[in-house]
């Protein structure tokens, strides 16, 4: 049966807390009574020392005699309190026999005590010890104390036994309330969060983005729950969003050339229009940017579908980046722009091609967006870990809230989409998707009406974790 992350909380904390208060609560109660046998059995010895030294000082030096009246009472009390005492003087004759004055009270107060020890589970039987008594170097007699070993209580020592018993089953019911009450508290303190953090997810699954969990708590692991989900529901949202941009930018990529070209030859079909080879170039020409566009759209497909293969071999970027601007030398003639190519050699394991596509569309880029009379400048820099290409020119620039979408499926920071400018809008998708496929990245800076800047890095090896690409 399936129970709730709250009812299996509450369970768990309750069931660590009683056992930890049920095992605290023996070891408590064994180690308190250990030291109090041990404490009674130390009281038991200094006691029949006491005895043994008020016995003693009841030994006359000047005339050599006892006070037996003394010694009467000594036994007598001593009797009452569990020991027999039996006193002898030097030469061993009996002073004082518990025994002899009262066997029916001896035999009674010793039944009484191994019946009360008996009771209390605590098995002994009765010692004896014996201690001469000296007087000035001068042996005067000894007394001989039996009692109950190794320890015995006392109604009062039974009675603190006893109490002791209750308090701590007393607080062993306490502390298995607070555990109750605390650990149902401290399950939906951390359930709670959980709980709702499932509850939002169930409703990003169903399409719901914008919820969000609010309130944050003082557990850091749950906190990075929270963040993760929240976060999921943001990228959720924006992949949604980006989606629903790519459907209406996919369709007014197909639309324009489409409803020009079924315009033309409906024209020229109805005989509005005669048929000459430049209206046919024309049509030719919407036809060709459409077979473009869908190339660009199976390349970014076969890309991030994890399906392109790189035919990786030593690769020098410098003559990459020669090679881009020697192909594109024309067109950026077309606008009289300076194409300048600095740096040295950098060799990398890459896949030639994809990476002099990669150079050609952000050159590519660079000349349309830049104005007449320009310079664009290609760099390479070479370092231990990487090779670098950057494409810089002084163009319109791309405005700052801008950057961080320019890499995204037909997103165009010139507004006016013109595919004169524009291009297809996945060329910067493609180059990245390539630069990630060898492990590298890149990125973009710029500065609106001065230009911008575009990095390419490309590691030299590929590194531990990155994508591979074929």
């Amino acid at each position: 049966m399936m129970r709730s992350l709250r009812a299996q909380l509450s369970l768990s904390i309750l069931l660590v807390l009683l056992f930890t208060v049920l095992l605290s609560s023996i070891f408590a109660y064994w180690f308190i009574n250990r030291e109090f046998e041990k404490y009674v059995a130390r009281q038991e010895i200094a006691r029949s020392e006491s005895i043994a030294d008020d016995v003693a000082s009841q030994y006359n030096v000047l005339t050599r005699t006892w006070n037996e009246d003394s010694l009467h009472t000594i036994g007598m009390y001593s009797l009452y309190d569990g020991y027999i005492l039996k006193m002898y003087d030097a030469d061993g004759a009996v002073l004082w026999d518990a025994e002899n004055h009262d066997v029916s009270l001896c035999g009674q107060i010793m039944g009484e005590i191994s019946a009360r020890m008996e009771r209390a589970k605590r098995a002994g039987s009765f010692v004896t010890h014996t201690f001469d008594i000296d007087h000035g170097g001068r042996n005067v007699g000894s007394v001989s104390i039996m009692y109950y070993g190794p320890y015995f209580f006392s109604d009062n020592e039974f009675r603190f036994i006893r109490a002791l018993s209750v308090a701590l089953l007393l607080t062993g019911i306490l502390a298995a309330l607070f555990s109750v009450i605390a650990g149902s508290l401290l399950a939906r303190r951390i359930s709670r969060p959980v709980t709702v953090t499932a509850d939002i997810a169930a409703q990003i699954a169903r399409g719901n983005y914008d919820i969000r969990f609010e309130s944050g708590t003082k557990t850091r692991e749950l906190n990075e729950l929270v963040t993760a989900v929240n976060c999921l529901a943001g990228a959720l949202g924006d992949q949604e969003n980006l989606r629903k941009r790519l459907t209406t930018d996919v369709a007014h990529e197909l639309r324009t050339p489409l409803s020009a070209v079924g315009s033309h030859l409906e024209a020229m079909i109805d005989g509005l229009w005669q048929i000459t080879p430049e209206r046919l170039k024309s049509c030719h020409e919407e036809i060709v940017r459409l077979g473009k566009l869908v190339s660009d759209l199976e390349n970014l497909a076969k890309i991030e579908g994890g399906d392109l293969k790189l035919n990786k071999s030593p690769v020098d970027l410098s003559e990459i980046a020669r090679t881009a601007g020697e192909n594109l030398k024309a067109e950026a003639a077309k606008k009289s722009l300076s194409l300048s190519i600095g740096g040295g050699p950098s060799v990398v394991d890459a896949d030639r091609d994809r990476m002099l596509q990669v150079v050609t569309n952000l050159l590519s880029n660079a000349i349309k967006y830049s104005p007449e009379g320009g310079h664009i400048s290609i760099e390479v820099t070479d370092t231990a870990a990487d090779g670098i290409i950057r494409v810089i020119d002084g163009g319109t620039g791309i405005p700052e809230n801008e950057l961080p979408f320019i890499f995204e499926r037909f997103y165009r920071a010139d507004k006016s989409r013109s595919r004169k400018t524009g291009g297809s809008g996945i060329g910067l998708t493609i180059a990245r998707s390539i630069a990630t496929a060898h492990g590298g990245t890149i990125t973009a800076d710029s500065e609106q009406d001065r230009g911008s800047r575009f990095t390419v890095t490309i590691p030299k090896k590929m590194r531990t974790g990155d994508i591979p690409g074929g």
